[in-house]
């Protein structure tokens, strides 16, 4: 009616269509992401999270992206889509976290005194939960050392310090008692023709 063929005029609407939507693709997919996260809540502001290979304290969510701060004070901005197709660790979403290590005495140590030594730090330091109960076991014969597994629960807040003074601590107290912590190294024999 107007003079124009419609096939083509439709053909160009179509094409335009296309080009946008595929332009569109990426914010659409950060838009529905955005709105799974806000929906469904797997992590609110202030949780501390992993995902898509980064860890650190969520600042902000917004429609688009989600704002992280990492533990060296770096802000990150990732964007809402991958996030709600990927694996999310929330760090802070229970009330109490498990710590695990594993410390290594020599052989010619005296195992019942390093238990003794670890389960007598454990109970003088108040951060660590008596429920669920701690656990010391001896959990493998490596090829320098007895190792000994070490499981503890505490707040999710005391983590980090509990992990590190724990360390310490445990190294202080093997050394004031005697115990080695071997530690590889490896002996060079020369022969001579």
């Amino acid at each position: 009616m107007i003079g124009i063929a419609t096939t083509s005029f439709i053909a160009i609407l179509a094409a335009a269509g296309l080009a946008i939507g595929l332009a569109l693709q990426g914010s659409l997919a950060n838009f529905a992401g955005g709105a799974l996260i806000l929906m469904f809540r797997p992590f609110k502001v202030g949780d501390v999270i992993e995902a898509q290979g980064i860890s650190g304290k969520v600042a902000e969510i917004q429609i688009f992206n989600t704002v992280i701060k990492t533990p060296d004070n770096k802000v990150m901005i990732v964007p809402n889509g991958p996030i709600s197709n990927g694996i999310i660790t929330n760090y802070s979403k229970e009330a109490t976290r498990r710590i695990d290590f594993v410390f290594g005495i020599g052989y010619g140590d005296d195992i019942a005194q390093a238990r003794s030594v670890l389960e007598g730090l454990i109970a003088a330091d108040e951060r660590i939960l008596s429920d669920p109960p701690s656990l010391v076991a001896v959990s493998e014969l490596a090829d320098s050392s007895v190792n000994f597994t070490v499981r503890v629960w505490v707040n999710s807040p005391d983590y980090g310090s509990v992990n590190f003074g724990m360390t310490e601590a445990v190294k202080l107290a093997f050394d004031r008692a005697n115990i080695s912590i071997p530690f590889p190294q490896s002996d060079v024999h020369i022969h001579q023709a």
